[in-house]
């Protein structure tokens, strides 16, 4: 089925282009950094952004075959739109040296296991978690938000040498991390990505 776009949200995508050129970007990394610029009005986001497009047409085939999703806060979830996601937020709880985010990755994982696409975009305890575990992701969108422990759980993230959307700044969240994802989701899929 085919996406039908709002007329408002056509003229935002034609005023974002008409102030930032995105013209030089490969195709699925320029869909994730206009929608990320979309979900933020922050065109900062363009410079700030760290993507690999080989990176992302994995993780476009990956999606559109059916890999799961997994966020870290149901505001993330709240966010991706055509898609069914798993987030065990509710089923978890915090202990010595284990925040209630971390678990919930944990918990997450237990029940993905390998091959699913990661969206974390409010705590850097839950992208923190995850490099801990052989998760061997599709992709981590890893866009948590904050002063404490956000940009350094990136930077671990792009250290990690994963498949990863992330970026530089302390700035995230959960908007622009549904918004990544949102990206793979809405882009067409190519015949030689088709199972």
């Amino acid at each position: 089925m085919n996406r039908i776009v709002h007329p408002i949200e056509q003229e935002s995508f034609r005023r974002l282009r008409a102030r930032l050129d995105t013209s030089h970007f490969a195709p699925l990394t320029r869909a994730v950094v206009e929608r990320v610029i979309h979900s933020a009005a922050d065109l900062e986001y363009a410079s700030d952004l760290v993507t690999d497009e080989d990176d992302l047409l994995a993780a476009h085939a990956a999606l559109h075959a059916g890999a799961p999703v997994v966020v870290d806060v149901e505001m993330v979830a709240a966010g991706i739109t055509r898609r069914e996601t798993v987030c065990r937020l509710k089923d978890a709880v915090s202990g010595p040296g284990l925040t209630r985010s971390a678990h919930a990755i944990r918990l997450a994982y237990e029940e993905v296991g390998p091959g699913a696409l990661w969206v974390i975009g409010c705590a850097p305890t839950a992208l923190e978690e995850l490099l801990t575990l052989d998760a061997s992701p599709a992709l981590v969108i890893g866009l948590p938000v904050g002063f404490v422990g956000a940009a350094e759980s990136k930077a671990a993230l792009r250290a990690s040498g994963l498949p990863a959307v992330s970026n530089v700044s302390e700035k995230g969240g959960s908007a622009v991390a549904a918004a990544a994802l949102n990206a793979l989701l809405y882009h067409p899929v190519s015949p030689e990505e088709t199972p």
